[in-house]
């Protein structure tokens, strides 16, 4: 027996208001679940960020002096010997309080001329003004971008006598600021306009900023020879992957043996895959909600085309059995109700491709999130009405395997 729309569509016209509800609930879990899935996709892009370091062969220390009146550079300096006699301590540094991911930031207007750093001033902004950035500064210790592993592509390191803690003449810059400030001409030797002035002797491979923004500003970054000089202070070290635990452990007891009182807390004791995963907490959390969220709804929806498709068995079974005693087959009741379901999923996600649009332009006048790809759209139908074939497959079954005797009985 072949079946034809006509039948399909007469009983649809029947039941419009169930058919229709059961068409809004599949559109509206089409445009959720496709924006749902897009923001999912982005939240994990984020999450990858490289950071340009060996985030797994670093570690951070903080200690807090308790005491006034510390020689600041002479008790790093005692720490950092003491520190690299450890054993699995490749080098070690003093730092900044800001390094990349580690939240916070410490940026500062950079310009590639005095003429671009004057109208800058002139106009209170560095934003939008040709020759001006405001890269993130990472400050250090002798043996810095060693420690950091930082990537020199061009120029030279720090010497010794650069680093001041009062104040550096030289700066390495990354290669994305490079880029920005001087396009067309290589950026060794030229000076960088900031607050103070200062000239570039090197230019690294990219590393990120304490706090990601977008990509066009998350890699620009400067290093400057500039030793910390509060009682408090941050140690950088790095070691192989396999000994930064020990090695944070042994630094811990090192310093409590090596100056005058001062607080070395556990919480200030961690290594970069920590300090990685603290600063993406909100967005791997994110990501739990909005997946378990999306698969709720999808669960759901699939209930409900199934939940209806068995509903419309147990009220057609004299239809059925009709069918079926005239000559119908198996086969034939079974695409009956997979044509019905298409038809139904089939209107509901072209309207959800249309809500799945609407939905993304309102997101992204209100939360600033990027224009859904299109293909997001399809692919989203394809899911839906696959999730409604298999959802109607079960009941499917059932009056399939209905036989005609009992249908007819039933009457």
């Amino acid at each position: 027996m072949n079946l034809h729309l006509r039948p399909i569509l007469s009983s649809l016209r029947h039941h419009r208001l169930t058919a229709g509800l059961l068409a809004l609930q599949v559109a509206l879990t089409c445009a959720i679940v496709a924006n749902a899935v897009f923001m999912i996709a982005g939240r994990i892009e984020h999450v990858r960020t490289q950071t340009g370091i060996p985030e797994d062969e670093l570690s951070m220390l903080h200690v807090q002096g308790l005491q006034a009146g510390t020689n600041v550079q002479a008790q790093q300096q005692t720490d950092l010997a003491a520190l690299r006699a450890i054993p699995g301590v490749v080098s070690a540094a003093a730092v900044g309080w800001v390094l990349p991911l580690s939240g916070g930031e410490s940026s500062s207007g950079s310009c590639a001329s005095q003429e671009a750093r004057d109208r800058a001033m002139a106009v209170h902004s560095m934003d939008n003004t040709a020759g001006c950035e405001q890269p993130t500064y990472y400050k250090g210790s002798r043996d810095f971008m060693k420690t950091l592993g930082a990537r020199l592509i061009a120029g030279r390191d720090f010497h010794d006598d650069e680093y001041k803690p009062d104040g550096a003449s030289t700066a390495i810059i990354t290669r994305s600021l490079a880029q920005r400030l001087w396009p067309d001409a290589s950026a060794i030797g030229k000076t960088l306009y900031a607050g103070d002035t200062r000239i570039v002797v090197g230019v690294i491979d990219d590393i990120a900023r304490p706090m990601l923004r977008n990509e066009a500003v998350d890699h620009l970054v400067a290093l400057v020879p500039e030793p910390p000089n509060q009682n408090s202070t941050s140690y950088l070290l790095r070691s192989a992957a396999q000994d930064r635990e020990r090695v944070l452990h042994a630094a811990a007891d090192a310093l409590a043996k090596t100056g005058p009182l001062r607080l070395i807390p556990q919480d200030g004791q961690e290594t970069y895959a920590q300090i990685r995963h603290k600063y993406f907490q909100r967005d791997t959390t994110m990501i739990g909600l909005l997946l378990a969220a999306t698969l709720g709804l999808l669960f759901v929806t699939a209930l409900g085309i199934g939940g209806l498709a068995n509903f419309w068995v147990q009220q057609r079974t004299r239809q059925i059995g009709i069918r079926r005693a005239i000559g119908a087959t198996r086969g034939d009741i079974l695409r009956y109700f997979q044509i019905e379901n298409s038809l139904i999923v089939g209107a509901g996600v072209v309207l959800g491709m249309l809500l799945a649009f609407a939905l993304n332009q309102w997101l992204m006048g209100h939360y600033e999130l990027q224009r859904l790809p299109w293909y997001y759209l399809p692919i989203g139908a394809c899911v839906l009405w696959l999730l409604g074939q298999l959802s109607v497959l079960w009941p499917a079954r059932r009056a399939a395997d209905v036989p005609p005797a009992i249908a007819t009985r039933s009457a």
